[in-house]
């Protein structure tokens, strides 16, 4: 590094470090160093520097700092119903495979279902709780299970009525919508904020509300979590009660009927995005029918019964400087295209995926070429075409390596299920291979997993390569002095990074088994393999091979696991060195114990199956109303059974008659339904 390079990088780290303390003073202690002429001059130097010098973005960015306040100033309540995420489509084909998997779910035969269909608008998701009619709470999202206590910002707002008494309203009422700000407004304080959503956001995380109430900030409703008692049946009809109340909805909302309507009102839409006041990414459809949301349910991480369907991602031309490969935490090998830097989208994107080997041979994908690149869903950059007319005539074709970066070979596995070549090159060494292990890392301390926070991927990254973390276990065993001498860590970052370990220790039973990265083991097949287990005691007895193979015989018979996982379980315990080192986690946590909500019904403590079709019900919707009666669901016949419901359409004969040899109860179809009062 030369000397200018040196003094660059000192003088701006000073300046950087000079900025994050007066932030932290003024946001955080609520109580200013120096006036705001003094901190703005700071703040135009150092966005000088990373003008002029990119490289001092290795220290840190102002973006990162300037107009957020830390959430930890607010206290934490826990959502009467999470909040969950939406699943996204991005085009025609997406949305009819999403009304597919409804119809397929509820058993209906092809036909139209309505949909509520609203703009999305790119804000801040905040919950206004009411009882009594009274504003009472209201929450940031948080992380969809626990959110900020906001209350007293979100009152700042004009949009949201504080009191709906004279309407007569539930008891309880939970509305949920988008906190945001008009583009007109934005530009008036745009020399604070990058764009209209961090104004919004740091906005709302401002100590004094009083703060808060100087920016013009908007409310618009759109959805509720719990209200009691209900009082509509349709998505629409709950839209436009609360309009009367006197929430501002959205007036580009529309019912449409079929996927044509679909597309058309996407299309009209997404020609008036330019025009709008405000900034959407899409329109979200959601089943109109109230009942039939109900039936739908949710996956772990989205309803069923609801879409973000996005619009075109905004395109640009650039051209592809080398390609290489990076490895996944299952060993994944996967291509990424490094490109002149472009903007897309008000995106600098200097990297793009190539998917896999396949993709890059049916495109024809070549170091060198001038090719068109997409943000898909305005996120990941991928390359959509190739402009061949412009491609040098010495270009050679891209040849995939056969090895993986850490020597090792790679492999294309069969599909038990296809019994097809996956596309998809893999490096098997698990722990052994240490690009693989850097992406296990990364994926344990996420959101879903250890929830580390301040333990980021760049960070994984940094202390991986000085050798801080090598395995997992170093992440409960950190030394704080050494990090404490690292450049950017200072004595608060150092403390925080300590109380999240400390917190992380203490851990469910579902979320470790998630977080040791078993490939096909997801959140819902990890729920189901705790709810199993029970304990970590139990579940350690997959460590010992004379145990392994008679606990895998009896993981088959759970309603989820099916080969393929258990296979897939099979070969990572067999694996010595990723026992060992799971065994080294587990000394460092307290994990606790599983318990699946006893929820009271019917089925209260029973086991039970299906064979054969349903008229009136999907299998997938009957597992789930079993599972809310009490009910545990095999997926393959036992002793330990209590009941074998049949349906009309194609059972098995040969589960009847074994159900019938052990004296298993037999619930036709006509019994299930009137068992359910369905």
């Amino acid at each position: 590094m030369t000397k200018q390079r040196e003094q660059i990088l000192k003088e701006f780290k000073k300046k950087y470090k000079l900025l994050k303390k007066y932030n932290y003073h003024y946001y955080e202690k609520d109580d200013p160093k120096i006036d705001d002429g003094e901190y703005d001059k700071i703040k135009n130097e150092l966005l000088n520097f990373e003008k002029k010098f990119p490289f001092v973005s290795k220290v840190g960015s102002v973006k990162e700092i300037v107009g957020h306040t830390p959430s930890k100033k607010f206290s934490k309540i826990k959502h009467l119903k999470p909040m969950l995420s939406l699943s996204n489509a991005f085009s025609k084909e997406d949305m009819k495979d999403f009304k597919e998997k409804i119809l397929n779910y509820l058993n209906f035969k092809d036909q139209d279902i309505e949909f509520f269909s609203e703009p999305k608008i790119d804000g801040i998701s905040a919950s206004l709780i009411y009882t009594d009619g009274v504003l009472s709470k209201g929450l940031s999202r948080g992380d969809g299970t626990t959110g900020e206590d906001i209350l007293e910002n979100l009152k700042t707002i004009k949009d949201i009525p504080k009191n709906i008494k004279k309407y007569n309203p539930p008891k309880t009422l939970e509305i949920r919508g988008e906190v945001f700000i008009n583009k007109s407004n934005f530009l008036k304080i745009k020399d604070n904020f990058k764009n209209p959503r961090n104004a919004a956001g740091g906005s709302l995380r401002q100590k004094k509300s009083s703060e808060t109430a100087k920016i013009p900030l908007k409310f618009l409703a759109h959805g509720f979590g719990v209200i009691e008692p209900i009082f509509f049946k349709t998505q629409s009809e709950f839209v436009s009660k609360i309009e009367n109340w006197g929430f501002v909805v959205n007036k580009h909302n529309k019912v449409v009927k079929n996927i044509d309507e679909i597309e058309n009102q996407h299309k009209s839409i997404e020609h008036l995005r330019s025009k709008l006041d405000y900034d959407i990414d899409g329109i979200v459809y959601k089943v109109n029918q109230i009942n039939l949301q109900k039936r739908l349910g949710s996956t772990a991480n989205a309803p069923r019964w609801a879409i973000a369907y996005k619009f075109s991602s905004e395109k640009a031309v650039t051209k592809i400087k080398n390609i290489i490969i990076q490895v996944g935490r299952t060993g994944a090998i996967t291509p990424v295209a490094k490109v002149e830097p472009v903007n897309v989208g008000g995106v600098l994107v200097s990297n793009a995926t190539l998917h896999n080997e396949e993709e890059i041979k049916r495109k024809d994908i070549r170091v060198g070429d001038t090719v068109l690149l997409q943000r898909a869903g305005d996120v990941i950059p991928q390359v959509i075409s190739v402009q061949k007319n412009l491609r040098n005539k010495n270009s050679k074709e891209f040849q995939f390596p056969k090895k993986c970066l850490c020597g090792a070979n790679t492999i294309k596995e069969i599909s038990k299920t296809t019994k097809k070549e996956d596309a998809v090159r893999r490096c098997n060494r698990g722990y052994a291979c240490q690009f693989t292990v850097k992406e296990k890392l990364k994926h344990m301390v996420s959101k879903d997993a250890f929830n580390i926070d301040g333990l980021g991927k760049k960070v994984i990254d940094n202390f991986f390569e000085i050798g801080l973390i090598k395995e997992p276990a170093d992440i409960f065993k950190l030394n704080f002095d050494k990090i404490l001498n690292l450049e950017g860590w200072g004595k608060l970052s150092v403390e925080n990074l300590k109380k999240a370990i400390l917190k992380a220790k203490k851990i469910s039973l579902n979320r470790f088994i998630y977080s040791i990265g078993i490939r096909h083991i997801g959140q819902e097949n990890a729920k189901t393999l705790a709810g199993f287990f029970g304990e970590i005691k139990k579940f350690e007895r997959l460590f010992l091979e004379d145990n392994r193979d008679k606990i895998l015989k009896n993981l088959i018979e759970l309603d989820g696991i099916g080969e393929t996982q258990v296979d897939s379980i099979k070969n990572f315990f067999s694996d010595k060195k990723n026992t060992k080192i799971v065994e080294s986690l587990i000394n460092h946590l307290d994990i606790e114990n599983f318990s699946l909500v006893a929820k009271k019904g019917i089925f209260s403590g029973k086991n039970l199956m299906i064979t054969g079709g349903l008229e009136k019900m999907s299998r997938a919707e009957a597992k789930t109303l079993a599972e809310e009666n009490g009910a545990k669901v095999f997926g393959s016949l036992s002793k330990k059974l209590n009941y074998l419901v049949v349906g009309n359409s194609k059972p098995t004969k040969s589960k009847i008659e074994k159900a019938e040899s052990l004296n298993i109860k037999i619930l036709n179809e006509e019994e299930w339904y009137k068992l359910l009062k369905f």
